[in-house]
């Protein structure tokens, strides 16, 4: 097959599409603007960059985020082979350590023989030739206008947030501590680091955040902010409520401060960001506070006190497109046969959700391309969920989903225990998944990872 196949975007979604389309065959153009035209979030020019969070979620089987990894680890998902192999300590997530992640990824790709990298932006949509757009919720203002021309429907958005990265050896042990919630998965020792915080410390913390300042959003950002809520900033949580962090981020259910025999009034916790143990990132402390004032009210953090931080917390942009009425659940726009989407850009969250969509966008072009029929995940998969609510639910009132149990089809059995249900869940979308894998004919490659 020498026609190309354009991919434009070289983050999660745009990775493993170019990867899943070379090795059907397909020789790729994978464009990526980094690092002639960076995005403010990212900060390397490294395929596969994870811009927020080092965790793919939940790693547990029985878990939304843990089921669609199964999924993916069967579907032959390279970014997956990938994570697991620079995965760090995490307790019962799969976290990476997001430099070795992603050097891999852009090695891999930078040395497959069907893969050419090009290194410059795309400011229109090659609507003649096979394209898959993965350009990311940072999509640049070119290319945006681009697409809303194309859709002929107003762009939605929403902000996100990203949350600090804190020097280890920086870390005050002596106030703060070591363990895992409930003591889950300590055998080899404890994987988050927490910095505990009594009654008096909490509320301080609070009213610091309520009064902060943030950073001003550019002129292209200034409309009234529509958060995520997955990933909302600590200073607009404080502002709902008072105690809405310490039932939030900062609950400290499972944890025992072993300085004092006590459970903390709130706690906040640290996990490990690289597998040499140097880093930690603050978990789910997303924040747009002005960065010197940032490290102030972060240093009232018990532990914290003299905390080098190699990142700050910042807010950016997110947009995505109404995909309900948009695209076909293969992630093909309903519109341009030859013209897919994938990523954030189809409204799925999470890092597993978007690498998911870019495998199903590349094996229903390839399949396009060499005359097969389209390939749907089933529903009763969380692939196949996620897939059909984002292009089948009301587009009036279309948000992001991430993968949950909640948007799977009901079982037919009513189970009452929780612990039962959720492993129901999983049985059966592996299943349905292993079934329609069979019936794909052969048509899944398994990466080898050196």
């Amino acid at each position: 097959m020498s026609k190309f196949v354009i991919v434009i975007g070289g983050g999660l979604a745009g990775s493993e599409a170019a990867w899943q389309l070379a090795e059907r065959g397909h020789r790729v153009l994978l464009y990526e603007m980094r690092p002639a035209r960076s995005t403010g979030a990212h900060v390397s020019s490294s395929l596969a960059e994870l811009v927020c969070s080092n965790s793919l979620g939940s790693k547990l089987p029985d878990r939304a985020t843990g089921l669609l990894q199964s999924e993916m680890r069967a579907l032959g998902s390279l970014l997956m082979r990938c994570a697991e192999a620079t995965a760090v300590p995490a307790g019962g997530a799969l976290a990476v350590d997001r430099e070795r992640f992603a050097e891999q990824v852009t090695q891999i790709l930078s040395n497959h023989p069907n893969i050419e990298i090009r290194r410059e932006e795309v400011a229109e949509l090659p609507l003649d030739e096979p394209c898959i757009v993965a350009t990311g919720p940072l999509t640049s203002p070119a290319l945006a206008d681009a697409i809303g021309k194309l859709t002929g429907e107003e762009y939605l958005y929403f902000y996100d947030a990203i949350s600090p990265i804190v020097r280890a050896s920086s870390i005050d042990m002596n106030r703060a501590f070591s363990a895992n919630r409930y003591g889950r998965g300590e055998e080899n020792g404890a994987d988050y680091i927490n910095c505990p915080l009594e009654r008096d410390e909490y509320y301080a913390f609070v009213r610091a955040l309520k009064t902060a300042e943030i950073i001003e959003l550019r002129d292209f950002e200034r409309e009234d902010p529509n958060f995520f809520e997955g990933c909302v900033p600590i200073e607009e949580l404080a502002k709902r409520g008072e105690d809405t962090l310490a039932f939030g981020p900062m609950r400290p259910v499972g944890l025992t401060n072993p300085h004092t025999g006590r459970r903390p009034f709130a706690v906040v916790q640290l996990r490990q960001d690289d597998l040499a143990g140097s880093l930690y990132n603050i978990v789910g402390f997303q924040t747009n506070i002005r960065w010197a004032q940032q490290r102030e009210i972060l240093r009232m953090l018990p532990g914290l006190q003299s905390a080098e931080f190699i990142r700050m917390g910042q807010m950016h942009r997110n947009t995505f497109l109404n995909a309900p009425a948009l695209l076909c659940a293969t992630m093909q726009f309903r519109a341009q046969a030859l013209l897919y989407f994938a990523g954030q850009l189809t409204g799925i969250e999470g890092y597993v959700g978007n690498i998911a969509t870019g495998f199903v966008a590349a094996i229903n072009m390839s399949r396009q391309l060499r005359g097969l029929d389209a390939w749907i995940p089933p529903q009763q998969t969380m692939l196949g969920a996620l897939c059909h609510y984002v292009t089948h639910t009301d587009a009036r009132r279309f948000q992001p989903m991430k993968a949950n149990l909640g948007i799977l089809p009901p079982l037919e059995a009513r189970i009452k225990n929780k612990a039962q249900r959720r492993t129901a869940y999983a049985d059966r979308a592996i299943e349905a998944m292993r079934e329609s894998i069979s019936a794909l004919d052969g048509d899944i490659i398994e990466p080898q990872i050196a």
